[in-house]
């Protein structure tokens, strides 16, 4: 499916910690939980 670049961003507690355009990629399996302090997977 292609997308329409959108904007893809994960926000904890109102901080930002994950960011598609910041970092030009979407995050790999377990790092947005690994951010987030949990276990990753």
């Amino acid at each position: 499916m292609k997308g329409s670049g959108g904007v893809f961003e994960v926000r904890a507690a109102g901080k930002l910690v994950f960011s598609k355009a910041a970092t030009g990629r979407f995050p790999e399996p377990g790092e947005v939980t690994r951010l987030l302090g949990g276990p990753s997977a």
